[in-house]
């Protein structure tokens, strides 16, 4: 066994209340999260393909990686959740959704790689993990509480001594002590209502594992929370090796007032301002604290789109920053929402079109979507609350919206009309804009609709959407177009060079170049970021302007982190390798699910209307870099075929369906991928 694994990955058989225990050395090479959550799930699921998301065969696990509960920077604290999710539209796809905080930590303190989740209870249950003893608990008393008071019963229950004394976590004098209180991941009133857009997993105050809808999954196999409290540690290979690294990362980190320096860093990031006295909460070992606890209390952890969902929205009596706002945030944590069908700050999400639906005399008190939802109320909390307690009860259009906004706008026989006009803006595969239009943002829309969701992978996005928008405001350009193009474009294996990747002008949007910028991504992330799993927001850091020449640590410091803690010696091209692997395994299981190259379209307004506002990018007009407005195009249909076309050929997947083919699979060791697609009637 090599460093940073524990060697064991717990299962959980919900039906019988079992556990047993599989060897993570069977998985080692994928090295943790998605990786080796897929390989688990086809073992178990593939020959079971098509499956309903609430089916209690579907299969979740719950992984780390070998850097969780280490002192790597900017991954110690991730946790990877992978299953079939009923969010996606029309089709429930295998999808993947991740978290922080300190949950992966505790488990691999406790002794276990990760959680593979079976079956479903007859009961109401919760899952006890004090190192080696796992147990089955009653959650009928937890079942119906918000996830911060779920969170609170399961701490009591841990210890009666109180936060901050010694657990003991077993009897005698040679047992683990701690004082932490245990790691919980929990659902909300959302996810056990199965609420298939909204269902949430929470940990601590904020941390959540939205996108899909995993938390619902939960719900339907009757799960409430898994508490994990550990009194071990993990084992690195090379502990020197692992300081110097960490040593060495810190010269790439923010420095305050180096005037030498402008604008601001990838890797190094600062909080949020806030007339509260405020301190920063990061996930176990992060050197870049995202997140904050107030002295007001409200809003503590939350980060991102939980803050911005309710004030974004045009037009309500309380606007950003308002305590209404900050209200908002708590309700959807305690609630285990999954905040972004909601909506975000460029007015899109489910808010918004239950507004237009209103002003267009559709939704209200005895019109044709019946309703008393007080939509005079958006923009206090209190509607919020009301909003999720019509879903939560089953009443008014509560229970339509169950089953997503998408599901109830085609129940109400709305769909194709208001998808059209762009009233629903929900463009790709059911999941609402993150805020990065297709039309503008090229990596970001065409890897969403090539995989099974809202993509929430930022890997250039810092560059080529907020650098410009920044620095084109003040008017300062540390680093110019061309030079991104060059620094980045040079770490991107195998397309090393290709600075072309990163134009984004219209003459350049469908082009090969293009296929290859999503392409890496997808391996990348696939690997480093979903398996490994290096924080979204910190890495991969290909530029940055404390590093020599503008140049990030990305390429040196992925392996040389997983390296120092494994004691491997795999290099960053092998990391690409293993997440090409992953990636093709990932898109097979959509193919048992019924996935065509025919189903990945956008909704119609992506290429009959342009895009609305300025959208300022990279791009290379007759021989020069610049950042330059792409705002006012549309997408055109037959030239995204094309382009859809020479990606499948750059993926070796077959052309006329987007199914892979065995030459392919074979060439990466996947050949039982390959027999299980060819005895379905679905290899390319």
């Amino acid at each position: 066994m090599t460093g940073g694994f524990t060697g064991k990955i717990l299962r959980l058989n919900l039906t019988n209340h079992t556990t047993s225990i599989m060897n993570t050395s069977d998985y080692e090479d994928y090295a943790g999260g998605i990786g080796i959550g897929t390989a688990i799930f086809w073992d178990l699921c593939a020959d079971k393909l098509p499956l309903d998301p609430f089916d209690p065969d579907n299969v979740v696990t719950v992984m780390t990686s070998p850097l969780s509960g280490t002192l790597v920077p900017g991954v110690a604290g991730r946790t990877e959740i992978n299953g079939i999710g009923p969010q996606a539209y029309p089709i429930g796809w295998y999808t993947r959704s991740n978290f922080g905080g300190r949950f992966s930590g505790e488990l691999k303190h406790a002794g276990w790689d990760g959680i593979v989740i079976e079956g479903k209870s007859d009961s109401q249950t919760w899952v006890k993990i004090v190192d080696d003893n796992v147990t089955f608990e009653d959650a009928s008393p937890l079942w119906g509480l918000d996830t911060w008071t779920t969170q609170e019963e399961i701490w009591a229950d841990a210890s009666a001594a109180g936060y901050g004394r010694w657990i003991q976590t077993g009897p005698g004098l040679d047992s683990g002590r701690t004082t932490q209180r245990p790691a919980v991941l929990c659902i909300g009133p959302l996810g056990e209502v199965m609420a298939r857009d909204m269902g949430c997993l929470i940990h601590d105050a904020g941390n959540g594992a939205g996108q899909g809808g995993l938390g619902s999954v939960w719900g339907s196999k009757n799960l409430k929370a898994i508490s994990v409290i550990g009194t071990g540690d993990v084992e690195i290979a090379d502990p020197d090796a692992l300081m110097e690294a960490r040593l060495w990362a810190w010269n790439y980190q923010h420095r305050l007032g180096d005037p030498t320096k402008a604008g601001p860093s990838r890797f190094g990031k600062t909080v949020a301002a806030s007339t509260a006295t405020q301190r920063s909460q990061g996930c176990m070992s992060c050197a870049n604290p995202c997140r904050n606890r107030f002295s007001t209390g409200i809003r503590n952890e939350s980060q991102c789109v939980e803050n911005m969902y309710y004030g974004g929205l045009s037009g309500l009596k309380n606007g950003p920053g308002s305590v209404e706002e900050l209200k908002a945030s708590d309700v959807v944590q305690k609630y285990g929402c999954n905040v972004y069908p909601l909506g975000i700050s460029m007015d899109n999400g489910g808010f918004r079109y239950l507004n237009i639906l209103s002003q267009m005399g559709e939704l209200g008190p005895g019109k044709a979507i019946d309703t008393d939802l007080p939509l005079d109320l958006l923009g206090d909390a209190h509607f919020v609350e009301v909003f999720l307690d019509k879903i939560v009860n089953g009443e008014d259009i509560g229970l339509d919206l169950r089953e997503g906004f998408v599901r109830a706008s085609v129940k109400w026989g709305r769909y194709d009309e208001d998808q059209k006009s762009n009233a629903i803006f929900f463009p790709y595969w059911g999941y609402p804009e993150h805020m990065y239009d297709t039309r503008g943002s090229l990596e970001w829309g065409y890897g969403s609709i090539m995989a099974e969701r809202d993509i929430n992978e930022h890997c250039y996005n810092y560059w080529v959407y907020w650098y410009p928008r920044f620095l084109l405001a003040s008017g300062q350009f540390p680093v110019g177009a061309e030079e991104c193009a060059q620094i980045a474009s040079s770490k991107m294996y195998p397309f090393e060079g290709e600075m072309r990747m990163f134009d984004y002008s219209t003459e350049n949007m469908y082009s090969e170049h293009i296929v290859h910028l999503v392409a890496w991504q997808k391996f990348y992330t696939s690997f480093w970021k979903h398996s490994v799993q290096y924080c979204d927001w910190s890495w991969p850091d290909l530029i940055n302007v404390y590093g020599p020449n503008n140049v990030g640590l990305s390429g040196e410091a992925e392996p040389k982190f997983y390296n120092a803690v494994t004691g491997s010696n795999i290099s960053w091209e092998d990391g690409i390798e293993m997440g090409k692997k992953i990636w093709n395994m990932r898109n097979a299981i959509w193919v048992l699910q019924g996935r065509h190259r025919d189903m990945a379209v956008f909704q119609d307004h992506i290429y009959d209307q342009p895009l609305y506002n300025p959208y300022p990018g990279p791009t290379y007009i007759d021989g020069v870099w610049n950042f330059t407005d792409v705002g006012g195009r549309n997408l055109d249909r037959d030239k995204f075929e094309d382009w859809k076309t020479l990606f499948y050929e750059c993926m070796g997947w077959n052309t006329s369906n987007g199914w892979p083919t065995r030459s392919t699979l074979e060439g990466m060791d996947l050949g039982f991928v390959a027999d299980t697609l060819e005895s379905k009637g679905k290899l390319g």
